[in-house]
């Protein structure tokens, strides 16, 4: 059966025929082994899916699957039939064990198909490629059979033909899949690539459907297929959690994503192998043209016309099976690279959240590196990785080919690139360091451009505009753009040396080669040689790369592992138990001689021998100076503190409202609810009772108004409440508030109080602790604590402390007058200014508070409210950003790329194409000179004349390199520098003529990302990827120029070739860029989240939601990731199609060429020539859309940089016409002329028809409710808010008609909130430089800030950190006092200017402004602290944005039905 019956035997070329395999090799090697392994795996393979339940499908699924059975069994029958023939009549087949197999074979497959279609989703892979290869074997073997006679075996050939037809119908079925006929709701709701087949697989045909509505319309994040459930960011997060308990990162790493990356590595190896045969393959075919041109004449001699084609095959298939490998190899590498993410990210994350105290120095910055740098660094590792293997082998298999084509001659131009890989070593250091310090520069700019930001409205007010301008103008032009130019040149003259390394490697070795071989340098050794130079310098030029990714991933996995390992909080710190029947007066909190410290490290406790018990509805006050350890009580409680000794017990879940609030950027809603479950009686009294209805009101969309981040939209005392409302809504059994009242009203802290906190609140039946540094209300308290350096002093009831005259709160409401006064004093150092208290008093304050409103009769009735709910995260919907980032849709309008190319000088670019294009011409005519050189040899036979070409092809050589290098530096050091300060300067001069409501309602970090990230792609990458496109197209040409005038039929081809390309490169470009844009918008909020749960960590672990909190954070990965996957999977689709085209070129030219050879003849080095070109094409079609679409992204950053241009600007700074005339104001005089104005055109006014006169000198006090229209005033006479009709006059002059500039800098201004900025202290005071030291020395001392800035070393250059953290609260506001003073300007307003002062400061200041400097100065006083304005001249009581009352404080306190006087009262400044 094994014998063979031939006479060849078993040898595999045929001696008797032209080009053909022996029979036995054919029937008895090549079918037989097919056959045999088709029936060892479908056997195997079917007893495997038979194991398995049977899957659901659909009657239309079920009729295909019988007609593939049917198909099958078909061809079974006539294979068997076939081989009984054969057997029976004795046929003389070369092999007869081929036919009988081939029954077994086929009867193997019908299993399979069964089990295959009923118990998987997909083709049988197996199926797909066994009938296409047993095709191709029959092919063969059939043109043996009719070269040896076919009449004697015409029946064993047409039943198997038949047998192969009925099988080749039953795979065209398969193809199908077995999933047809599924309702396509269903086929929407999973990832396609569960059910696509190893064709779809390798084309990435999965990827059309998304790709046509690309064409068609917007992508949207709905259109994107979701995630297999295996890269979902939970399951990736738990499979590293699971390797790093076994294995340090590297292997964890390894353990849990390695499988499809080793395989990976795999198909890499293979791609490489191929990559070098095409070389090989160019030389045999140039050697058979070669060979056939020379045996023209000599029919005896001549090869195979079939020789040829089939070597011009073996280029296509070869070329298909590397673009396959390669992609596919992409494909794993990137998506084991966006599962390395997504899992650092998660255990990051979930680390981030059970930190230790000593691991939470690391900055909150540091950590969100960790996963935005560290983490995309492994990524990127895992993309390029691979090449350390691939690498050297390319390299191995390079120098290989190149010996057996040149000898020891090629090792000269191999030389040449190893010596040249220092050299590129050396200047990609110098390089570095140059980006290193551009860095620096740019981080100079963008500290400067954020303090600018943050400080916007102190800016405006004061007029310092110009001054600011100037100082990031000088960082920008004088050491910014400075450096570019310099790295402009560097990496110019960095790309001729590369362009012109692989021209100088060739020209050496060929040289060489010409001078010591005696050997003719023919086109079949030239232009392979050439290929082979071009493919070694990839590997040569990433090796350097990849070994710096390696070592900065070295670097990142350190930090990730060190970040890990970190010590995390004390687990056992308290003892939580659930008790879901707490009774009124039940133990919530038992703290038994807790000892507690920040640091398991530090020496002593920060709080010692705590004992503490809070019971259900009662009220705790702790009290105490600042620094005495309050707050610490409330960490240790939540567990954030390191128990040293003692015990902690808690019965019951905790709600906390810390001091600092923290404030997600979310809706007000959101914020309160806080994942719980939304219920709307409850919510509107958690509403009203924090006062918050007002403000909700004057919020665009109530409670569903976006905040900002950090609440960046609300003001301190706002953000208090929201964080009380979060604390009260939780309905949780311990309460606890850290100081919630201090940033609020005193009429406000009052309602809040008694309608939240006190004993008829609605925490009334709630265990609360309030650590407070206020004495109101505190007769309401329960008991009350005082603590000290960590030590409670004492602990007891409110009577009994205020009963003992020797209790630190005796003194301390001795000190500080009654506890109806709420001026929102906190604990004083020293006494104040009020009467001391006597015994009588103390009596007094015994009795029940009066002031206390009583709550609404049901909330009276309800014991205590039913527990809040959690929402589970899945059913929540995402709320939209504040004002929607300008996002383009659609291709960049033509109009940016011209105004852009404008912006860089058309000159100037007109130059660097002519430049390009010269380039390239050079570069064809270097290679023609090789072709005609080659030709010279062959018909020579040898390597005479050889000094004349390669002097030409030098010369070419040298100008093509020469060329490059002047087109990039026109383009990097002319263009590219030219449009970078344009389009900077022009978008820094629009944004600081924006009015400050575009300040108020564009988030920081977007116009700072405008003038770091976006300014970033203009200056450095802009130019190269527009330099790499125009360079790109303009080898296409060429190419296309080179084969077309060598053989003009390939412009035929060329039309249905261009036609796909274009419409590939359509369906590209629409879907790619969308993904990209959606990609980034989704890449933002994980880093957004993560800064923002680090923020806040906490109040997240106070009220236990680290689980919530990691469960959104996985979800937010995930949404990128759906985006991602198709974002690279894009990238792939191309790459296939284009390659596609590229071997399709390949082919179309060497079919032509063997086409032309056989009718008229060719020679080799034409073919060389064009085939070299060819082979280029690939790459280069794809770097054309490649560059195409990267241009597109990236002149994205100029649309977004000339939409801020386009800003609507306030009025003008300066009006030359109009400038006041002399010293104004002189006088100081100001009268409001029925003045109204609002915030926006479209909302209601806020101030209404205003009439007020105030005289030269007068001292006005403001005041009003929240929302009354206090601050409104101060914006209008500022301009910052312009007029809806009426007219302010300041000394008889009308506001409006003047400049800007003019009017601020003419006015002072002591503003709410201090801005200072990083410098120095006499930067801070007097940024435009315009007074002498002298004078500043004057304002400090009557500031009270002399004998602080003379402690200093440096006095006044001492430094000044970032937004003034080196100072005091009160000395920041003490500073803004001796600006205003340093202007001397006759008209100066506070505004609420010493909230943040001690006593005897405030005290001071107040004698200051009634003192012999300001006793001729106008002063506009607003204040919440009515005792700061009560001895005004007069006062002005603003009321829903009108005057409700304008004369002196005497007239109005005489009045009881005054407003003024209501509110005296409130705040507790008069005794009933």
């Amino acid at each position: 059966m094994g014998t063979c019956r031939d006479d060849e035997g078993w040898r595999v070329v045929s001696d008797l025929r032209d080009f053909d395999l022996a029979p036995c090799f054919e029937e008895g090697i090549i079918l037989s082994s097919l056959l045999a392994v088709t029936f060892l795996f479908s056997i195997s393979r079917s007893l495997s899916l038979g194991l398995k339940e049977p899957l659901e499908k659909s009657q239309k699924s079920i009729w295909i699957l019988r007609a593939k059975l049917v198909l099958a069994t078909g061809s079974f029958i006539c294979s068997l039939v076939n081989a009984s023939y054969v057997i029976s009549t004795h046929k003389p087949v070369p092999v007869l064990r081929s036919y009988i197999l081939e029954p077994f074979a086929l009867v193997s497959i019908l299993p399979l198909l069964y089990f295959n279609h009923t118990r998987t989703r997909t083709s049988s892979t197996f199926l797909l490629l066994f009938w296409p290869l047993y095709l191709l074997a029959v092919a063969v073997w059939t043109r043996t059979r009719v070269s040896l006679g076919i009449h004697s075996l015409i029946v064993v050939v047409a039943l198997k033909y038949a047998s192969l037809g009925l099988g080749l119908i039953s795979y065209a079925l398969e193809c199908l899949g077995s999933e047809m006929g599924r309702p396509s709701e269903k086929v929407a709701a999973e990832n396609p690539i569960l059910t696509a087949n190893v064709y779809s697989i390798w084309t990435f045909k999965w990827m059309t459907p998304l790709m046509k509505i690309g064409a068609s319309r917007f992508i949207t994040e709905e259109d994107l297929p979701p995630l297999r459930t295996s890269d979902k960011s939970v399951n990736l997060g738990n499979d590293l959690k699971a390797a790093l308990e076994k294995h340090t990162l590297w292997k964890a790493l390894f353990v849990a994503y390695g499988g499809p990356y080793a395989s990976a590595a795999g198909l890499k190896v293979v791609q490489d192998l191929l990559a070098f045969l095409q070389p090989q393959l160019l030389r045999m075919l140039l050697a058979y043209i070669s060979y056939y041109e020379s045996t023209r004449l000599l029919p005896g001699k001549r090869p195979s016309n079939l020789e040829g084609f089939a070597i011009a095959i073996l280029m296509f298939i070869a070329s298909v099976i590397q673009t396959v490998c390669l992609n596919q190899y992409f494909q794993r590498t990137f998506e084991t690279g966006m599962r390395v993410r997504a899992g650092l990210v998660t255990a990051i994350y979930n680390k981030s959240l059970v930190l230790s105290n000593d691991e939470r120095s690391r900055a909150s910055g540091d950590i969100v590196n960790l996963m935005s740098v560290d983490a995309t660094r492994l990524q990127d590792l895992c993309t390029y990785g691979l090449i350390a293997i691939s690498g050297p082998l390319q390299i191995t298999l390079a120098f290989v080919s190149l010996y057996n084509l040149l000898g020891w001659a090629a090792f000269v131009g191999v030389a040449i690139m190893i010596v040249s890989i220092p050299l590129n070593t050396f200047i990609a250091r110098i390089l570095k360091k140059m980006q290193e310090q551009q860095m620096k520069n740019r981080d100079k700019r963008t500290r400067l451009m954020s303090e600018l930001l943050s400080n916007i409205k102190s800016i405006k007010l004061y007029a310092w505009e110009y001054s600011f301008i100037r100082r990031i103008l000088d960082v920008r032009n004088n050491e910014e753009l400075k450096m570019l130019r310099k790295i402009g040149v560097i990496t110019s003259w960095n790309m001729a040396l590369w362009s012109g390394i692989p021209l100088l490697v060739a020209f050496s070795s060929f040289a060489t080669a010409a001078a010591t071989s005696s050997r003719p340098l023919t086109s079949d050794i030239i232009f392979p040689a050439i290929s082979l130079f071009m493919l070694l310098q990839f590997p040569l030029a990433m090796f350097s790369q990849v070994t710096s990714n390696i070592i900065e991933a070295i670097v990142s996995i350190q930090r990730l592992s060190s970040f890990l390992m970190a010590e995390e909080l004390q687990e056992d710190a308290r003892t939580v138990s659930q008790n879901p029947n707490l009774r009124y007066g039940d133990e919530v909190l038992s703290i038994k001689d807790g000892d507690f410290s920040w640091s398991k490290s530090s020496v002593g406790s920060t709080l010692e021998g705590i004992n503490l018990t809070v019971r259900k509805g009662e009220l705790v006050g702790w009290l105490g100076r600042v620094g005495s350890g309050k707050s610490s009580l409330l960490s240790a409680i939540i567990g954030d503190m390191t128990r040293r000794e003692g015990e902690v017990q808690l019965y019951g879940n905790v709600a906390y409202a810390p001091q600092n609030p923290w404030i997600l950027s979310t809706t007000v809603r959101e914020n309160i609810l806080f994942s719980h479950e939304y219920e709307e009686t409850f919510y509107n009294l958690v509403i009203e009772g924090c006062a918050l209805s007002q403000d909700l009101a004057l919020l665009p969309q109530g409670d569903l108004t976006e905040v900002g981040e950090k609440g960046i939209t609300l003001s301190g005392g706002q953000r208090a409440r929201i964080a009380l409302a979060r604390a009260v809504y939780a309905r949780a059994d311990l309460v606890l508030l850290d100081d919630c009242l201090a940033a609020v009203d005193s009429h406000v802290a009052r309602h809040v109080f008694d309608h939240i906190i006190g004993p008829r609140g609605l925490l009334a039946s709630k265990a609360r602790i309030l650590v407070t540094n206020s004495i109101a209300f505190i007769n309401q308290f329960d008991s009350l604590a005082f603590i000290r350096r960590g030590v409670v002093l004492e602990h007891d009831t409110y009577q009994n402390l205020v009963s003992n005259p020797n209790s630190e709160i005796f003194k301390l409401v001795n000190g500080h007058g009654s506890s109806h006064n709420n001026s929102g004093s906190s604990t004083p150092q020293t006494s104040g200014t009020l009467s001391p208290i006597s015994a009588d008093d103390v009596q007094d304050l015994l009795k029940p508070d009066t002031h206390a409103l009583v709550l609404s009769e049901k909330l009276r009735h309800q014991g205590s409210f039913q527990k809040a709910k959690m929402v589970p995260v899945s059913a929540r919907v995402p709320s939209k950003a504040a004002t929607k980032e300008h996002q383009e849709r659609g291709r960049v309008k033509p109009e940016v790329y011209k105004q852009y190319i404008q912006a860089a000088s058309k000159s100037g670019f007109a130059l660097f194409l002519l430049a390009t294009i010269l380039q390239q011409a050079a570069s064809v005519l270097a290679t023609l000179t090789l072709r005609y050189w080659g030709e010279h040899n062959r018909e020579h036979g040898g390597n005479t004349g050889m000094f004349k070409y390669l002097l030409i092809y030098g010369l070419f050589s040298l100008g093509s390199s020469i060329l490059g290098a002047v087109s990039a530096m026109i383009m990097w050091v002319y263009c590219a520098l030219r449009s970078a300060k344009r389009l900077h300067d022009s978008m820094l001069s629009a944004l600081m003529q924006a009015p400050l409501s575009f300040f108020e309602l564009t988030p920081t970090g977007r116009i700072l990302n405008l003038f770091s990230r976006d300014t970033y792609v203009v200056d450095q990458i802009l130019a190269r990827v527009i330099q790499g496109l125009c360079r790109t197209l303009a080898v296409c040409l060429f190419i296309v120029i080179v084969i077309g005038s060598s053989f003009p039929p390939f412009l035929i081809a060329l039309i249905p070739l261009g036609w796909f390309y274009l419409r590939v490169m359509k369906y590209y470009l629409s879907t790619s860029r969308e993904l990209k844009r959606i990609d980034a918008v989704t890449r933002s909020p994980i880093i957004a989240w993560f800064s923002e749960s680090l923020a806040g960590l906490s109040t997240i672990r106070a009220f236990s939601q680290q689980l919530i909190f990691t469960e959104i954070n996985q979800l937010r990965i995930d949404q990128n990731q759906v985006c991602y996957l198709p974002s690279i999977s894009v990238n792939r689709w191309l790459a296939v199609r284009l390659e596609f085209v590229g071997a399709m070129i390949i082919f179309i030219v060497a079919f032509l060429a063997i086409f032309a050879l056989i009718t008229t003849g060719v020679d080799a080095g034409l073919v060389g020539l064009v085939l070299s070109y060819a082979l280029n094409t690939t790459s280069s079609l794809n770097w054309v859309v490649r560059s195409a679409s990267e241009v597109e992204q990236n002149i994205v950053s100029v649309e977004r940089i000339l939409h801020q241009t386009e800003v609507e600007s306030e009025a003008p700074q300066e009006m030359p016409d109009c400038k006041p005339v002399g010293e104004w104001p002189s006088k100081g005089e100001v009268e409001f002329c029925n003045y109204s104005t609002r915030y926006r055109s479209g909302l209601d006014l806020v101030l209404k028809n205003i009439n007020l006169q105030i005289k030269p000198g007068e001292k006005i006090g403001v005041c009003g409710r929240t929302g009354a229209g206090k601050s409104s005033l101060l914006l209008a006479l500022f301009r910052i808010i312009e007029p809806a009709h009426g007219t302010i006059l300041v000394d008889s002059v009308d506001i409006s008609h003047i400049g800007l500039h003019d009017l601020r800098s003419a006015l002072s201004i002591v503003p709410q909130s201090p801005d200072l900025f990083e410098g120095t202290l006499r930067e801070n005071i007097d940024p435009v430089g315009s007074y002498s030291d002298a004078d500043i020395w004057v304002a400090l001392k009557q500031a009270h800030l002399q004998e602080y800035v003379e402690t200093l070393a440096a006095k006044l250059d001492a430094p000044v950190r970032e937004s003034g953290s080196s100072l005091s609260s009160g000395q920041k506001q003490l500073l803004c006092f001796a600006r205003a003073m340093l202007r001397k300007s006759k008209i100066l307003v506070l505004d609420e200017a010493t909230s943040a002062v001690d006593l005897d400061t405030d005290k001071a200041i107040q004698e200051i402004i009634r003192g012999s400097v300001f006793a001729d100065v106008t002063i506009l006083t607003i204040a919440h602290r009515l005792n700061t304005i009560i001895e005004s001249d007069r006062i002005i009581v603003m009321d829903s944005g009108m005057v409700a009352e304008f004369d002196s404080p005497s007239v109005l306190l005489n009045n009881p039905s005054s407003l003024f006087y209501s509110l005296v009262k409130e705040a507790g400044l008069m005794q009933d």
